[in-house]
């Protein structure tokens, strides 16, 4: 009986459906005039890159105190791409990635009664990820300066990291080693500023995300992790700007 209403209920979904893609709608116009953006047989070379780096002194800032420590993040990701027809291209990106944290002292104060401390603690981590694309590209209107691509892409990443914490016979560290998939959609908006260089900037808004960590604890203890996600939102930190030049 319940295989039954089950059944039905699926039918009674799917039945509006069907017959609506039976019916033969009238085409809509929507004003879209196809031109060409950047011709067949162009190639596109371009990357991004970024550096920052902080030092802290006796630093306060809310429930933090005694900060002293220093961190840098370091990024550069050159990319290549052919035209293998009118506004679409097929290319690939090399990105490497190393950050680094450095705690000397910091003191967490929550009231009199709770607080923390962590010194002498460190972490390092650098990657590497290799991406193949492939790029769509639209001209505002009429114009040849400004122009909307999407990007769907696929990218695999491999590193090493490693955290250690106090020192002499106190000292605990943990050595990973780190794999990376992505799988996403990336819209951006391209502006050239003379005929063969232009300024683009993308985010993501789609995509899966799956990374594998494993761990080894002091030599003796393994562990690991997986973290996998599913999302179709804007992205902030898969803000990317960089500049590209055709030829």
């Amino acid at each position: 009986m319940k295989k039954q209403i089950i059944f039905l209920l699926i039918f009674c979904l799917a039945f509006p459906l069907f017959l609506q893609a039976r019916k033969k709608r009238e085409q809509v116009d929507r004003g879209i005039q196809s031109s060409t953006f950047i011709p067949k047989g162009q190639w596109m070379v371009g990357g991004s890159f970024s550096y920052t780096e902080s030092s802290s002194d006796d630093y306060k800032f809310l429930i933090l105190r005694n900060v002293e420590g220093k961190n840098y993040s370091f990024s550069v990701s050159p990319s290549f791409g052919y035209f293998i027809r009118d506004n679409v291209a097929v290319g690939g990106r090399f990105s490497y990635t190393r950050d680094y944290i450095d705690i000397g002292n910091l003191d967490i104060d929550l009231n009199e009664d709770l607080s923390f401390k962590i010194n002498n603690a460190s972490l390092l981590q650098h990657m590497i990820y290799g991406t193949g694309f492939v790029r769509t590209y639209i001209n505002l209107g009429n114009s040849k300066r400004f122009g909307l691509f999407n990007e769907a892409r696929v990218t695999f990443g491999a590193g090493q990291g490693k955290t250690y914490s106090g020192e002499g016979e106190t000292l605990d560290g943990v050595y990973e080693k780190i794999k990376h998939l992505q799988v996403g959609i990336a819209p951006g908006m391209t502006a050239f500023i003379t005929n063969n260089a232009a300024v683009e900037v993308s985010v993501g808004v789609m995509g899966f995300d799956s990374k594998w960590i494993e761990q080894d604890h002091n030599k003796v203890i393994e562990g690991s992790r997986r973290e996998t996600s599913a999302k179709f939102k804007i992205d902030l930190f898969s803000i990317n700007l960089g500049m590209t030049y055709y030829f």
